[in-house]
């Protein structure tokens, strides 16, 4: 069963999640059509920054955030400059390096999707004298919603179980920076083997349940995305 720390770590999981996917969702999804329609020489470089959480291992990415948001890294100067404090080790900190470590879980579904639109939609949209701002909300984004839908889900499934870049930044506060991962941690580092089962055992089922519910949906729907 778990205990009252137990559920405070999931609740303040879930928090973080589901801020960390509006904020990747509002951001990326600008930033991934841009992406699907430039033809800039920069473009490869740009998707190659996307795409390195994909490969850089958590602790490294956590230790070089924690530089940077630190009191005196370049971050850390300007949001102490404007009164918000350093971010390391607060529930800020915490959105802010989930948010970088899930990018690429929320702007490649997105740009693959809107990639897969291609110009004929937009060019009809175009001779109605539809305006840039008018093709990508009437034109782009219905059309991309099996790639809105993987981000989201994907974005905030991954958040909920990152555990490098959330330790290295946010720490193990209770109530305030302990996620549900690093309670899980705590749980086998104490040989609490019965708690850790609790909470793994639920989030390998809750894992399961959205991968399966993203397929079914997805199953029903013509447009290309990345977990073809």
């Amino acid at each position: 069963m778990l205990n009252q720390a137990d559920l405070q770590t999931l609740q303040l999981t879930f928090q973080v999640a589901a801020l960390t996917t509006g904020i990747l969702l509002l951001l990326g999804a600008p930033l991934a059509w841009w992406l699907a329609q430039t033809r800039t020489r920069w473009k490869s470089l740009l998707n190659a920054l996307i795409a390195l959480p994909l490969v850089l291992p958590p602790s490294v990415l956590g230790f070089y955030l924690l530089v940077m948001l630190g009191p005196n890294g370049p971050l850390g100067r300007i949001t102490q400059q404007l009164g918000l404090g350093v971010l390391p080790f607060s529930f800020s900190g915490l959105v802010v390096a989930s948010c970088l470590y899930s990018l690429p879980f929320v702007v490649q579904p997105l740009q693959s999707s809107f990639a897969a639109i291609g110009r004929q939609p937009l060019e009809a949209a175009a001779a109605l004298r539809a305006g840039p701002m008018d093709r990508f909300f009437s034109v782009a984004l219905p059309m991309a919603k099996p790639g809105i839908l993987t981000a989201a889900v994907l974005g905030f499934a991954h958040t909920v179980g990152e555990f490098g870049v959330v330790l290295m930044v946010g720490g193990n506060i209770p109530g305030k920076t302990r996620l549900v991962s690093v309670q899980i941690y705590n749980h086998v580092e104490a040989m609490e083997y019965s708690e850790a089962h609790a909470l793994a055992g639920g989030l390998l089922l809750f894992s399961f349940c959205v991968l399966l519910i993203l397929y079914s949906l997805l199953k029903t729907r013509p447009a290309a995305h990345p977990l073809a």
